[in-house]
């Protein structure tokens, strides 16, 4: 059994230190903290200590880690997985990650040291993928969310590149030949998928691949709407617009009002993502819709079905989104 004092030993502190980095009962500097904290993962301190407990008991409780704050996506997600997890008798701890892999691993860190049962996670762009190798090293019940990265944990999400390739044809079925991607976040699987969709919906319909037509996204609104002024400004500009999620979606739109170019008669546009309000605009927003409320249900019903049998196959679920069809891309 790993003890306090092994863990001082392979930091090289003394074991009152690392009584006061896991209590929190006297002021450490951030480097000894994160040397105690290495030195807890490589002896697998936390993990035999949890392990006790939660052989005898269950909290009922459930870690939810994603990014709430940016994406209007994932709010909806946390309200479906809240629901779910109700229904089966859950409480839901929500964290926002804000897509920073430092927090991320702090937060997947918090929750397991608050003992949750398990956790449903929707993983940065981390090149490392720091908090997976935590909770893999620590063998934590996780469900990754939406963003499907690594096949040893159970996993839910949408099948992005039919859908994709559905949308740029749709589009392409209009008479558009030069078709823009105004992409999702770099680094995120979602965003790698989309854009093989992408590339696949053009090729289908005999249309090259031109890399001007295709700009990576960001978190922020402001660098968005500057990356769909770049593609407006192409010596030869698209004729339609693909937002590779709501926020991109709606970063397009700022930019074409600002230039005074109506949707769709002056552009044409579509979107990965619904949501509340996207048929209040005028035209209303043709978008690939996600079933964000079977999403949450699969996520908190794989969580409960791993904790109730630790080693049965991982699973992973790709859902089936939908292409709703309304007048921004031209139909009536």
């Amino acid at each position: 059994m790993t003890t306090m004092s092994d863990v001082a030993k392979r930091a090289g502190v003394a074991t009152s230190t690392v009584s006061h980095v896991i209590n929190r009962t006297r002021h450490v500097s951030e480097a000894t903290i994160a040397v105690v904290e290495r030195a807890m993962e490589d002896a697998g301190y936390i993990h035999n200590a949890l392990a006790r407990s939660l052989a005898r008991s269950t909290t009922n409780t459930v870690g939810l880690a994603l990014s709430s704050h940016s994406n209007i996506y994932f709010s909806d997600l946390i309200e479906a997985v809240e629901s779910a997890c109700a229904r089966l008798g859950l409480m839901v701890f929500l964290a926002d990650t804000s897509d920073d892999p430092d927090k991320e691993l702090q937060i997947v860190r918090a929750l397991h040291q608050r003992r949750v049962d398990g956790l449903i996670f929707a993983p940065s762009a981390d090149p490392e993928q720091r908090a997976l190798g935590y909770l893999r090293k620590n063998e934590v019940p996780c469900v990754v969310l939406d963003r499907l990265v690594c096949s040893e944990f159970d996993q839910v999400g949408v099948e992005n590149v039919e859908a994709m390739a559905a949308l740029t044809a749709h589009l392409a079925g209009h008479g558009h030949r030069r078709i823009a991607l105004l992409s999702n976040q770099a680094g995120f699987a979602t965003t790698l998928e989309r854009i093989e969709g992408y590339r696949l919906g053009l090729a289908r319909c005999g249309l090259g691949f031109d890399a001007g037509l295709l700009e990576m996204g960001s978190a922020d609104r402001a660098a968005n709407v500057r990356a769909t002024f770049r593609l407006l400004d192409r010596a030869n500009p698209p004729t339609a617009i693909i937002g590779g999620n709501n926020l991109s979606t709606i970063s397009v739109m700022q930019a074409l009002r600002e230039r005074k170019l109506r949707i769709p008669q002056d552009m044409a546009l579509a979107g990965f993502d619904d949501f509340d309000w996207a048929d209040l605009f005028e035209p209303h927003l043709t978008v690939i819709a996600q079933p964000c409320g079977r999403i949450g249900e699969t996520a908190a019903r794989m969580l409960v079905e791993r904790l109730k049998t630790p080693n049965r196959p991982r699973e992973t679920i790709r859902l089936a989104p939908t292409l709703v069809i309304r007048g921004s891309c031209g139909c009536a």
